[in-house]
């Protein structure tokens, strides 16, 4: 079997696919490539067992076969090389891969392509189209907040609702939580699931810009169809705790300011707070917010006074910065909201404008204060 291809396509196509390996593969075959030529078309895929990906482009071809080809040699080959054209030879025998260049050749060893396992095909699923724009939102402003606690797997991932025309996206790791709402969905089901993380990353990087993505699930996977590339993931069979119980909903005091303001300040803050705990302490009245943090061990300390509009009682909070910081990252509006209660309850954080098609909650548990 013998074929040529464009090695800048090649290395774009496998440097997406790559993302499925996983660092320590159960098997030795899931550190391979596996190619599958047909009709002029190369298929490549790559999988941990867990998430797979398959990509689809043109080649020339003196026939149709498949093989297994060694990921890491191959794409710090195709990393080294300026991009040209260049053909792959493959010993039926032997499974022996030949790649030649305009500089020079280079052999490695393939595997047998049919010992490569079989990837999960969309059997008995429901399927709804969802625009790729919307999708890498979902996933920007919620995976950031999932947990890593394998002790308590479903907060390792994201729970999404489909629930007819709209699609809801929650994450969280029990010190914060974003609920991220979209409308105007087209799908005729309504159920449940937990997307992993590592599924959702290699998603967002492979999204193109401005297509429809077909989505389908099943009882045990979830697809993702776009283009000419599908990628598969197991669903994360767990339990998800009732998010909305921690939501509070009577929150009396509003806080309104500049959320660029706030995140550099915040920043700058953070940098004189104790490291193991991130404590920055809000002190809010009338219209000014102090910022403040300190470390006792090492006599650090800071203060910023910001402006705002605040209606409320005055009250002094303390919040992770890290946590603070991330989430105004991840908010597009100019200023954001905050709803406070009390020192000891969540407080819930919001973009200061009404868009209809979305909606974005983001909660993050008070760290306490010490006296």
């Amino acid at each position: 079997m013998k074929f040529s291809v464009s090695s800048s396509e090649l290395l774009k196509r496998l440097s997406m696919a790559g993302g499925a390996i996983g660092s320590n593969p159960v098997l030795p075959i899931l550190e391979d490539f596996l190619f599958t030529i047909k009709n002029n078309q190369l298929t490549i895929a790559a999988t941990d067992l867990e998430t797979s990906i398959d990509t689809t482009i043109e080649v020339m071809s003196d026939g149709d076969g498949i093989v297994a080809v060694p990921a890491k040699i191959l794409l710090d080959t195709l990393k080294a090389l300026p991009q040209q054209p260049i053909t792959f030879s493959v010993n039926d025998e032997n499974f022996g891969i030949e790649i030649t260049s305009a500089y020079g050749k280079y052999r490695l060893a393939g595997e047998n392509g049919a010992d490569f396992p079989d990837l999960p095909q969309p059997d008995s699923v429901d399927s709804l189209s969802v625009p790729s724009g919307m999708l890498m939102q979902s996933i920007n402003k919620t995976v950031f907040a999932t947990s890593n606690d394998e002790l308590r797997p479903a907060m390792t991932g994201v729970y999404v609702q489909v629930d007819f025309s709209k699609l809801i996206f929650v994450a969280t790791d029990a010190h914060k939580l974003v609920k991220y709402t979209f409308q105007d969905i087209d799908s005729q089901v309504s159920t449940t699931f937990i997307l992993p993380k590592k599924a959702l990353n290699l998603l967002k990087n492979a999204l193109p810009q401005g297509e429809a993505v077909t989505v389908s699930f099943n009882k045990a996977n979830a697809f993702f169809k776009f283009g000419d590339t599908n990628l598969v993931c197991r669903l994360i069979d767990a339990k998800y705790p009732d998010y909305n119980a921690v939501i509070p909903v009577d929150n009396p005091n509003l806080l309104t300011v500049s959320r660029t303001d706030l995140q550099n300040s915040l920043k700058r803050i953070a940098i004189y707070a104790n490291k193991t705990t991130n404590q920055v302490i809000l002190n809010i009245t009338g219209e000014s917010l102090t910022i403040s943090a300190q470390d006792l061990d090492f006599s650090n300390e800071a203060t910023e006074q910001l402006t705002c509009t605040y209606e409320g009682d005055p009250l002094t909070i303390g919040f992770n910065a890290k946590f603070l910081i991330e989430m105004l990252g991840v908010l597009e509006s100019d200023e954001v909201k905050m709803e406070l209660s009390t020192p000891t309850r969540a407080g819930i954080l919001l973009p200061n404008d009404d868009s209809t098609e979305e909606e974005i909650l983001m909660l993050v548990m008070p760290v306490m204060l010490s006296n």
